[in-house]
């Protein structure tokens, strides 16, 4: 499935993996919460919903940088929307 997470040092990081925990660095057994995403807009940018059963849900106040790696390596617009799959509320995730 297509999931990410907030790490501990505040990387917010994107995958295709089977648990939020392997998305962390290694060792880490704990992150700022997680959730999942798909394309949206054809491409034009990702949507991030959900949380993560292990983790809860993002806090995208931690995020410091993104690896884009995950998803391409293209540097895209990131919307979260906390009522998924309605779009009211969606919250632009910046870095910062």
């Amino acid at each position: 499935m297509q999931k990410f997470v907030i790490t501990l040092d505040g990387e917010l990081r994107f995958g295709d993996v089977r648990l939020h925990k392997n998305l962390l660095p290694w060792g880490d057994d704990a992150c700022f919460g997680g959730g999942l995403w798909k394309i949206g807009g054809n491409g034009a940018w990702i949507e991030l919903y959900g949380y993560s059963y292990d983790f809860g849900a993002p806090d995208f106040n931690q995020v410091k940088r993104i690896d884009w790696t995950g998803i391409g390596g293209v540097p895209v617009r990131l919307c979260y929307l906390p009522n998924y799959p309605d779009s009211d509320g969606a919250i632009e995730v910046n870095v910062g």
